[in-house]
């Protein structure tokens, strides 16, 4: 359970950066400001995000696989939820 913990805390982490990220880039937008930093910006957003997910998925694959339910329906589930990412 500690390593759930772990990774949830470090997921919102993660999502709270870049809510900050995304604040700055709307206010960029707003402001004129010029292309090139605020797509830089925005590439930050969203490799944030995309890190938060996968530490999400992890932790979901770890459980999945771990479990004694069924792991055919259980890893066609997660692929799906990781290629949604993609």
């Amino acid at each position: 359970m500690a390593a759930d913990a772990e990774v949830q805390r470090a997921a919102l982490n993660r999502l709270k950066r870049a809510r900050g990220q995304l604040d700055a880039v709307i206010r960029m937008v707003e402001e004129g400001e010029a292309c090139e930093p605020t797509v830089t910006q925005l590439a930050a957003v969203s490799k944030a995000l995309d890190r938060a997910g996968f530490m999400i998925i992890s932790a979901g694959v770890r459980d999945c696989l771990s479990g004694d339910g069924d792991r055919e329906a259980d890893l066609a589930r997660l692929e799906k939820v990781f290629l949604s990412l993609a």
